[in-house]
């Protein structure tokens, strides 16, 4: 069990890079996961006899281009058979060994662009790209999404079959084709970041390898388009936030709340390009991703939790809300006036959001800390109850019922 343990969460961690290789040789993302797949298997049948390989990152890429080569090979054996019957052309000869060494651009790049493309309605571009890219499970995005399980299984699986359908070319677009698809990418990058800045289920609070392939996606991107705001924005924001990882995690791996943390752990090279990065994006404008990051630049400017500028952060939220109405951000701006004006003032903007987030442990979560400090201790207690039941992350979980077990 424990053997098969390690081989799921490897497969986890290569899984997105896997399916990006795969997609290049086989010109199909369904196909391409479902190679993947089957080296996962085959790594279930032998590890657990011949242990787990020095590198199992590269022996799982091995087995999955050695189901490669036949499948594209088959395909062109029934091209060429089709060709003879007189249905259709066969296809240009491939030279499958140059193709398997070419290493030429970004197999995630072009991953993460071939599953937003347009054919796709933007929810399922997002969910493709989570399970593609983020190598999230169905369940995980649909509590990212708070959404039915159903639904994101229904989007995956009509994406895949779309893209195939549609032969969407597996390619990074260039010149005007790149400004109307970058929307939908940089949310399905930002919403991978956070899977592992904030992992949504699981043992562990974090999931650092996510954040690292946001970072370098979104680097690349700015790379790509260095005069378009927002992505400066967004990398600014990620790279702001990937500066607290390492103190956001205890000596036992219990989260660690933002005012709780150690700002002595904080990565100072990280800020000082996020604070660049900031500068550029508002330079050129500036937009959702950048007010984010905006947000972010208060806290990492602040020596100590009191030296926050709450008002600022408040008024920051504010134009968020005015350009990008959401109850997430409505929450968030809770937490901001709740520490400038008081948690009363708070507290009245969490009560007018109704339902919109009642299976959203954060929302409980807040409402608790809000009502603790104005000395409602009792029903504090029953929402941090209630927020630990909601939550997926044994981590978070764990804390919370702490916190309802003091206010006892």
């Amino acid at each position: 069990m424990d053997v098969h343990r390690t081989i799921e969460t490897v497969f986890r961690i290569e899984s997105p890079k896997l399916i990006a290789g795969l997609a290049r040789i086989t010109r199909d993302v369904g196909v391409a996961e479902e190679l993947a797949q089957d080296a996962l298997v085959t790594a279930l049948e032998q590890w657990p006899r011949t242990g787990i390989p020095d590198r199992p990152g590269a022996w799982l890429m091995q087995a999955a281009k050695h189901r490669a080569i036949d499948h594209v090979r088959r395909g062109q054996l029934l091209h060429r058979k089709h060709e003879q019957l007189g249905h259709e052309p066969a296809p240009p000869a491939v030279d499958l060994v140059e193709q398997l060494d070419d290493e030429l651009g970004d197999d995630l790049l072009t991953l993460i662009f071939t599953a937003c493309h347009p054919v796709l309605s933007p929810e399922a571009r997002v969910a493709l790209t989570l399970r593609l890219v983020g190598g999230l499970s169905t369940e995980e995005i649909a509590r990212a999404f708070l959404v039915p399980l159903q639904t994101i299984q229904q989007r995956i699986v009509r994406a895949k079959k779309q893209l195939a359908d549609e032969r969407v070319a597996y390619e990074v677009p260039r010149g005007d084709e790149l400004v109307p698809r970058l929307g939908s990418v940089l949310e399905v990058i930002y919403l991978v970041f956070n899977e592992g800045y904030a992992a949504t289920a699981g043992d562990d609070w974090t999931r650092p390898e996510l954040c690292e392939d946001a970072l370098r996606l979104g680097r690349v991107l700015a790379g790509l388009a260095p005069g378009l705001a927002e992505i400066h924005g967004l990398v600014a924001l990620m790279e702001i936030q990937a500066s607290r990882l390492r103190a956001r995690i205890g000596p036992t791996g219990e989260p660690i709340l933002l005012l709780d943390q150690n700002r002595a752990r904080w990565d100072a090279l990280l800020i000082r390009r996020g604070l660049e990065g900031l500068a550029r994006a508002e330079a050129l404008g500036g937009g959702v991703y950048t007010l984010q990051a905006a947000i972010a630049a208060c806290h990492a400017r602040a020596e100590r939790p009191g030296d926050t500028d709450w008002a600022q952060i408040a008024a920051l939220y504010s134009d968020l809300a005015r350009i990008a109405p959401s109850p997430i951000v409505e929450l968030n701006r809770a937490v901001a006036v709740g520490m400038a004006d008081g948690p009363a003032a708070g507290l009245a903007i969490i009560d007018q959001l109704g339902d919109a987030l009642d299976d959203y442990h954060l929302l409980p979560t807040v409402r608790g800390d809000l009502l603790e400090k104005l000395g409602r201790t009792g029903e504090a207690r029953r929402e941090f109850e209630r927020a630990a039941e909601l939550t997926s992350n044994e981590r978070v979980r764990v804390v919370l019922r702490e916190r309802a077990a003091k206010l006892a």
